[in-house]
C-alpha cells in the first residue's frame, strides 16, 4: 500500500471572502458564513477578515503553518487595496506609512503605502456610497490588529469605504471571484513555506 506523505495529509485552501460573510463556520443568527461556501471538514482560517471586508483567506488543517501565518514573529506581509474617502495627499501617505496611533493608544508599525489608480475588482454586493472625493491606496502590513486598517485610515482623517485583501505573503487572490475557493498549488505552497522559513 502506498504511504501518504505528511504533506498530503494537510489541506491548504485559498478563498475569496465576499462582503457580508462571517469568518466562521457557524453562526447562531444564521448569517452567511464560511460553511455556505466551503464544505471541507477540519480546516480553520489562518487569520480573519471583518464581515464588511473582502478578499483572500487562507484555510488549513496544519496548525504550524496557521500559527506562522498569523504570528507577527514571522513578518508575513499582507497586501490590501483600500478605498478611502477624503482629499488624499502625501502627508496622509507619510502618516500611514510611519504608523499612526490608533484607537486604544497603540502605535502601529511602519508599513508600505502608496496611491494607485482605480483597480479592477468585482462589484460589491452592497455598493459603496461616498459623500466626497475618494482614492485607492495599497497597504502592505506585517501585523494585523483587529480592524487595524480601518483604524489607521480613520486616525489620519480618511475613512475606509472598501477594503479588499489581495495577497497573504506570496499567495495571490488572482483568478478567484467572490465566493470561489481553490486548493493551493504545489508551487504556491512551496513559496509560502519558504517565506515562513519552513524547510
Amino acid at each position: 500500500m502506498k504511504k501518504i506523505s505528511k504533506s498530503q495529509r494537510f489541506i491548504y485552501i485559498k478563498f475569496f471572502k465576499p462582503y457580508g460573510v462571517l469568518c466562521t463556520f457557524t453562526d447562531p443568527d444564521k448569517r452567511l458564513n464560511l460553511s455556505n461556501f466551503i464544505q471541507v471538514p477540519g480546516v480553520y482560517t489562518a487569520g480573519r477578515l471583518d464581515m464588511d471586508s473582502e478578499g483572500l483567506l487562507l484555510l488549513t488543517n496544519n496548525g504550524d503553518i496557521n500559527h506562522r501565518i498569523t504570528s507577527p514573529k514571522f513578518h508575513l506581509t499582507k497586501t490590501y487595496l483600500v478605498l478611502v474617502e477624503g482629499n488624499l495627499d502625501n502627508d496622509h501617505i507619510n502618516l500611514l506609512s510611519s504608523g499612526p496611533i490608533i484607537k486604544g493608544g497603540y502605535k502601529t508599525k511602519a508599513c508600505k503605502v502608496e496611491q494607485i489608480s482605480d483597480p479592477i475588482l468585482p462589484e460589491r454586493v452592497k455598493s459603496v456610497t461616498p459623500h466626497g472625493p475618494t482614492s485607492w491606496i495599497v497597504m502592505r502590513l506585517n501585523e494585523g490588529k483587529k480592524r487595524q486598517i480601518r483604524h489607521m485610515t480613520a486616525a489620519v482623517g480618511l475613512p475606509t469605504l472598501r477594503l479588499v485583501r489581495v495577497a497573504i505573503g506570496p499567495i495571490q487572490i488572482s483568478n478567484l471571484n467572490p465566493g470561489e475557493w481553490k486548493y493551493l498549488e504545489e508551487g504556491e505552497l512551496s513559496q509560502l513555506r519558504r517565506e515562513l522559513k519552513i524547510s
